[in-house]
């Protein structure tokens, strides 16, 4: 049996059986008749005459005020008895449940006078989403197909006029909450993140939605080890007494215990709302109708009477199935390679219709941005892929180049007004060096530089046979006239050499340069060591005259 504090009779176990089953019954009833999502909200705790103390005010939450209305189960969490069993309300999928525990970690990090819980976002999640429609994410954490909140009309929901054009939620004359946290767009401007580290912010990502709203329950300096805390940041996602009663059951539920279950394995919501099993954004609470009014063109009640339909046109009609509304991006991993190399993963995006569903004949135009040597093939920054039956295109390969350093790869439909993806690459030296001692090494005028070893490493292993070319180079980084020099075999000035680590029984990976010769030249000068990959390393030669 689950113990619901502050939920149901103040703490008092509920006895499984009929009790139980009566009490939950009568809760559900009292949940499901709660005040129309967008009516006006009392903020008095106690009714009229008795205000809520200063810190209990709610915030502006960051989605509409449609939700799930499920309780959990009246027993402990387990996990299914066997692998065929269908999985319990405990289960939270892989994907999800990470996202949840990485957002909570990074959070605490950054400010762990909040002292959120990772359980906190699952019991939310549960009521915004379903736990991302039963954890259907890809491997990135972007949800397959868009969760969308009713259209934010003035018909049974708050009016608020589209803010983002459109770009997150697909809808140019009103907004609508997104995503498997629910953010309405212009709280998304302000609280989004990046909570899988790969450069873009997307509320349709679990990873970026999770750190976007732990940020956005913990804003104020709020404790939420404390009640008042806890209860405040509930509100502030939606004010709503039936709504905090109902994630706190949930959260109270996930504490007592929790167990991974596949993506898109998880419970499905029965209740209207979004990521509920019959579509994204049907059956949100309020609607004249009782469906949210997604995606429905034509009149609606209250406001102006505009059904704000996905493109924008009030009363027009919604796009056709299978004209492609937006681009996903797909990656496999991460877009980063080793000087010289070739980039294993390749950009991918996924064009997608209203529905979520797969558009082919779509074509993208890749482009690389940045000041890296990254190119397609044929030395190109752009190129161009028609989209498959699954709605994938896939960029050429990517060359590295000899030039480390960051750039981006955006994506755009030819011929077509979708949203631009832009993808985050990076090309990273091959090999590292390392002179022990660091610093600068001094001679002077008619002298040498003895002893002068520099350790080459790949991926923080000494390397041997790595073939290192080094060069006396001026400002222009051309081969230099003057200054220091290496002899060759018959005792001549030699600026450039080329010799390999590890060499006869020297040291595992250490380059040992031969004795460097000054002239009666004096000032700073720089050696530059290169490999064939294009990785460097400079060291500076000061020649004094004494």
């Amino acid at each position: 049996m689950v113990r619901y504090r502050g939920f149901l009779g103040g703490g008092r176990k509920i006895r499984r059986g009929v009790a139980g089953t009566a009490i939950a019954a009568a809760t559900m009833a009292a949940l499901t008749a709660s005040q129309a999502p967008g009516a006006e909200v009392d903020h008095r705790a106690d009714g009229p005459g008795k205000e809520r103390p200063d810190d209990a005010q709610p915030d502006r939450a960051p989605g509409d005020d449609s939700y799930h209305t499920e309780l959990p189960p009246l027993e402990s969490p387990a996990p299914p008895r066997s692998s065929v069993d269908t999985p319990s309300e405990s289960g939270i999928p892989a994907s999800v449940l990470a996202a949840y525990k990485k957002a909570a970690r990074s959070q605490n990090a950054s400010d762990p006078a909040c002292g959120l819980r990772w359980e906190l976002l699952a019991a939310i999640g549960k009521v915004e989403s379903g736990q991302a429609r039963g954890g259907a994410v890809d491997k990135a954490g972007t949800t397959l197909k868009p969760i969308l909140g009713p259209v934010l009309n003035g018909a049974g929901f708050a009016r608020i006029t589209d803010t983002d054009g459109g770009r997150l939620d697909g809808d140019k004359r009103f907004d609508r909450a997104v995503g498997p946290m629910q953010f309405i767009p212009s709280t998304w401007a302000r609280w989004s993140a990046d909570g899988n580290g790969d450069g873009t912010r997307d509320p349709g990502n679990i990873h970026d939605a999770a750190l976007a709203a732990a940020g956005y329950l913990c804003a104020g300096e709020r404790d939420l080890s404390t009640k008042a805390g806890l209860d405040r940041a509930i509100l502030s996602y939606n004010n709503s007494q039936d709504y905090l009663r109902t994630v706190l059951a949930w959260y109270e539920f996930y504490r007592k215990g929790t167990h991974e279950v596949p993506d898109g394995s998880g419970a499905l919501p029965g209740s209207p709302g979004a990521g509920a099993s019959d579509g994204p954004g049907k059956g949100g609470k309020g609607s004249p109708d009782g469906g949210s009014g997604s995606g429905k063109p034509g009149k609606g009640e209250g406001g102006d009477g505009d059904g704000g339909g996905p493109d924008g046109g009030g009363g027009e009609e919604s796009p056709a199935p299978g004209t492609a509304t937006a681009l996903k991006p797909v990656l496999a991993g991460e877009l980063d390679a080793f000087t010289g190399e070739n980039f294993e993963n390749r950009a991918r995006v996924r064009a997608v219709d209203k529905a979520g569903e797969a558009v082919d004949g779509i074509r993208i135009k890749y482009t690389i941005k940045g000041t890296t040597g990254a190119r397609f093939p044929g030395g190109k920054k752009e190129a161009t892929a028609t989209t498959g039956a699954d709605g994938l295109a896939t960029a050429p390969l990517i060359a590295a180049g000899k030039q480390a350093g960051k750039f981006t790869v955006t994506a755009t439909a030819v011929g077509r007004d979708l949203r631009t993806v832009t993808m985050g690459a990076e090309v990273a030296p091959k090999y590292t060096f390392a002179r022990e001692p660091e610093g600068a090494l001094k001679a002077p005028v008619d002298s040498e530089f003895t002893d002068i070893k520099v350790t080459v490493k790949h991926q923080s292993k000494a390397t041997d046979g790595v073939q290192v070319t080094a060069t006396m180079v001026d400002e222009d980084g051309e081969e230099n006239t003057k200054g220091p020099y290496f002899k060759d075999l018959f005792g001549n000035e030699d600026r450039a050499i080329t010799k390999s680590t590890g060499d006869l029984l020297g040291e595992k990976g250490v380059l040992d340069l031969p004795t460097v010769h000054t002239d009666g030249s004096t000032g700073t000068f720089t050696l530059r060591l290169t490999t064939a990959d294009g990785s460097t390393y400079d060291i500076e030669l000061t020649v004094t005259k004494e």
